[in-house]
């Protein structure tokens, strides 16, 4: 059986950074690819490098050609690539442009199907038009609303008689899967570019590869909601509002218990200041695991106290956001129970059954709609718009795999403004 060949995308910026990965990772990996990212950076530079860092690799010059296909073939071919990736969407003339001038410079092709509109038709076109390899990729952007590399892949093997690559946020138990689906090449970015220990993440996903099989991972059949929260639960509210580009934080709410994290779906409750008659009757309304999040409008009377949240409790409610006051804190802190405030009193007002439950409400100055997604920690609350709570939970923890990258280098020495290159980077007049 012919092993599956596992390709390690280097979607960075810097080419020193992208070698530095590759050398950790370099036993583990057959093919190492200039991503996109770091070819739009650094030019055909960096395809040299990585040729003369890696003589014994197959190398990928990740093009994204869409014209003018013989040039581009030709400059990464002469830059060292054994391999150019082009885009499948491009117009038959532009692949058979590519196709002669990568037979001229002894290169292979391999079309991406990124957002090819009918990727199952078009890998079938492409290998009629002399392309020596497909790849199923779920783009970025794509992974994050949810989509799914295998089930194209398992219609495009059925279908083509060339190689077939997969590529689109796999992760170990991902590769194993794809691989028993029927691709010859995984190719693998952020996984092991991000981690903390590039060559064990590597290792990992290599051996699941060759045993084909992986015992965690994603569970197939989980709903959306589901795979949401389990990612919410995997990241800290910083990593969210990064995502979110600073958006969704609240103002002014805080942690009443300090190393707690909630992760949910909101119920939303407006009342009138103290009166704590909606926000006890929306526990009785929650689902398990939802956050009840209240806009009680004042900060100096409470609606909610030690006998509430032991109502929460039992009713296995995830947690409270208030944007007003809580009060009984040390029953509360005894409790251990993930409550979020904007401040602190001992007296409470009346239940007088003013208010409504499921509005849109104002809390910490962010719009809460019940159905939002509500992540809390000691950093404080974010609020995440249901219609793209997925797609930013996935964000999320790219940008907290990154972080542990980051992380990483500086544990070894470099600075922070090192690792980011911030003075190459910075704006210059």
């Amino acid at each position: 059986m012919t092993r599956k060949r596992l390709q390690l995308a280097l979607d960075l910026l810097e080419t020193d950074r992208a070698i530095a990965i590759a050398e950790e990772t370099s036993e583990y990996v057959d093919i190492i690819e200039a991503g996109t990212p770091l070819i739009k950076s650094e030019g055909m530079d960096a395809v040299r490098a990585i040729r003369e860092a890696f003589p014994n690799h197959a190398i990928v010059a990740d093009m994204k050609t869409v014209d003018t296909g013989a040039i581009e073939v030709e400059m990464a071919a002469k830059s060292g690539a054994d391999i150019v990736a082009i885009l499948g969407s491009a117009d038959d003339s532009t692949i058979a442009d590519a196709v002669r001038s990568a037979r001229k410079y002894g290169v292979r092709l391999m079309a991406d199907l990124l957002s090819t509109g009918d990727p199952v038709n078009r890998a079938k076109e492409l290998e009629e038009l002399g392309i020596d390899c497909v790849c199923v990729h779920v783009g970025i952007d794509q992974q994050m609303t949810g989509m799914d590399a295998l089930d194209v892949l398992e219609n495009v093997v059925d279908t083509v008689n060339i190689e077939i690559a997969v590529a689109g946020g796999l992760d170990h138990a991902a590769a194993a899967q794809v691989a028993s689906a029927g691709a010859d090449i995984i190719i693998i970015g952020g996984e092991i570019t991000r981690s903390d220990d590039a060559s064990a993440s590597a290792q990992v996903i290599r051996g699941a590869i060759d045993r084909g099989a992986a015992s965690t991972g994603q569970v197939r059949g989980q709903s959306m909601s589901e795979r949401t929260i389990e990612l919410l639960r995997q990241v800290s509210t910083p990593n969210i509002s990064d995502a979110m580009h600073r958006k969704g934080a609240m103002s002014g709410i805080v942690p009443i218990c300090t190393g707690l994290k909630i992760a949910g779906r909101a119920i939303t409750v407006q009342t009138l200041p103290g009166d704590w008659a909606k926000p006890v009757e929306a526990i009785d309304l929650a689902c398990e695991g939802d956050v009840i999040v209240i806009d009680n409008g004042s900060a100096d009377i409470a609606p909610w106290g030690e006998l509430a949240t032991l109502s929460c409790m039992n009713r296995k409610v995830a947690g409270v956001v208030i944007d007003g006051a809580v009060r009984d804190v040390d029953e509360i802190r005894k409790l251990n129970y993930p409550v979020f405030a904007r401040a602190i009193v001992p007296n409470a007002g009346e239940p007088k059954g003013y208010g409504e439950i499921g509005v849109e409400i104002t809390c910490g100055g962010q719009i809460v709609r019940t159905g939002d997604y509500i992540v809390g920690d000691d950093s404080g609350v974010v609020v995440i718009p249901k219609e793209r709570a997925y797609e930013i939970a996935r964000r999320a923890k790219e940008v907290y795999k990154t972080e542990l990258r980051i992380r990483a280098e500086i544990e070894r020495g470099k600075s922070l403004s090192e690792v980011l290159e911030l003075a190459k980077w910075e704006t210059r007049s």
